[in-house]
């Protein structure tokens, strides 16, 4: 449990976490792999969200996920860039959080193994992404305000700890 002073300081900039899903690039399930493969090598992002017709995230899918499909054991084909579509090559085990019933301090641990966290409302429709680095932002914000917003003592003597 994260300390309440420690808390207050995070949800002073809890409403920089999310990256809204306006600003973010995704593909949809339906969608030919080939176009996935453009979207993918044009943002540079290592991962994307892929979202079904109703916007619910269903599945990740990486250029390595792609490229996989493509390696054959003498040669590269590019069949499966217009033979498949990004349901057949996505991730679909993931987690996804939404902010109202997910803590804090689950949200951080997931983000320990995960460069992102797709963010779903109740309804489960995308609403963005929380980061790692939004997060480290946060803790940067911490680390430099703290000592202006609180006074510290130690509760134990110098030679103890």
């Amino acid at each position: 449990m994260f300390s309440p002073v420690i808390e207050r300081l995070i949800q002073e900039k809890a409403g920089s976490f999310l990256i809204p899903a306006t600003r973010i690039a995704f593909v949809y399930d339906d969608n030919p792999l080939y176009h996935a493969f453009l979207i993918l090598t044009r943002v540079k992002y290592s991962k994307i969200p892929v979202l079904d017709q109703q916007n619910h995230v269903v599945g990740l899918l990486s250029l390595a996920m792609i490229t996989d499909k493509m390696m054959k054991t003498d040669k590269i084909s590019l069949d499966p860039l217009t033979e498949l579509q990004v349901k057949d090559v996505m991730q679909v085990d993931f987690p996804k959080i939404n902010f109202a019933q997910t803590t804090l301090e689950v949200q951080l641990h997931l983000l320990v193994d995960n460069a992102f966290l797709p963010v779903v409302n109740d309804h489960d429709v995308f609403q963005g992404l929380l980061t790692r680095r939004e997060w480290i932002k946060v803790f940067n914000y911490i680390a430099h305000n703290f000592d202006s917003k609180y006074k510290v003592t130690s509760i134990t003597k110098n030679s103890d700890i």
